[in-house]
């Protein structure tokens, strides 16, 4: 991928993107962003062609074959107009940007497993194509972004992950889709901030549930200190948290933890 040519489009004034650093090969875009982030103005984006360390949730690797996928970090420093409690909404926010911006660019549908898991569907089965990690730093946070494009069966990690090539999408030249999900991450970052990071009124909320496939799901949340809940996945609260109503009816908020989809409820 061309910086400069990334860089033409995504960096102009008045816009959130300060600079569009693309480097061959490191271990983890959010690790050397976040190491620099104090000295860098929001808005910087460093892409990777390839990462050798990329991190996912719960520090499980993602790895992928040189120029394969998007390997990308950005900085947001949303400053004091947005209340820090409310930056735990960056992560979804990013999975927004990056369903309706890829939607838009490659021409196939992508789908959200709450909190930060990218879906497309492969012959019928639903698989993972890409994840989302956020991190704190000094004052703001460091969003990455890593999504499989043109994986083959034989490079896929695991059997449940997937690609936008084996998913037929219309568009598999990554730059286009760099800058799709950049302008859409403009775009709701931007909505998200001038609402003082308000997810309803800024849209997010309802934007997320429109695509998080994990709604409405019977789901096994796997949560901190080896306790595990079971029920129907019924909403995102205000806080980001996944909404579980239990076999006992009671409603349990789920703000960590892994959670696996077990099948349809009807």
């Amino acid at each position: 991928m061309n910086a400069a040519a990334l860089e033409r489009p995504l960096v102009v004034d008045g816009g959130l993107w300060s600079s569009v650093e693309v480097v061959a090969a490191t271990g983890s875009t959010n690790t050397d962003l976040a190491a620099r982030a104090a000295q860098l103005p929001e808005g910087a984006v460093l892409v990777a062609e390839e990462q050798t360390a990329g991190r996912g949730r719960l520090d499980r690797s993602w790895v992928a074959p040189a120029r394969s996928g998007l390997f990308f970090s950005v900085l947001l420093k949303p400053g004091d107009g947005v209340p820090q409690e409310r930056w735990g909404w960056l992560t979804l926010l990013a999975g927004v940007a990056a369903v309706t911006g890829l939607s838009r660019a490659a021409g196939v549908d992508t789908a959200l497993k709450w909190p930060n898991d990218l879906l497309i569907t492969v012959d019928g089965e639903e698989r993972k194509t890409g994840g989302i990690l956020a991190e704190r730093v000094a004052d703001g946070v460091v969003i990455g972004i890593g999504l499989n494009v043109t994986l083959t069966e034989d490079e896929l990690p695991v059997p449940e992950a997937g690609s936008l090539l084996l998913a037929k999408a219309a568009v598999t030249d990554r730059e286009p889709l760099l800058k799709a999900v950049l302008r859409s991450l403009e775009r709701w970052y931007g909505d998200w901030r001038a609402a003082g990071g308000d997810p309803a009124a800024s849209g997010l909320q309802e934007a997320y549930a429109a695509n998080c496939v994990t709604l409405g799901r019977h789901v096994r949340a796997d949560l901190p200190g080896g306790r595990t809940l079971t029920g129907t996945a019924e909403a995102v609260d205000a806080d980001g948290r996944l909404v579980v109503r239990s076999a006992e009816d009671r409603h349990e908020a789920v703000g960590a933890g892994d959670v696996v989809h077990l099948r349809s409820v009807r």
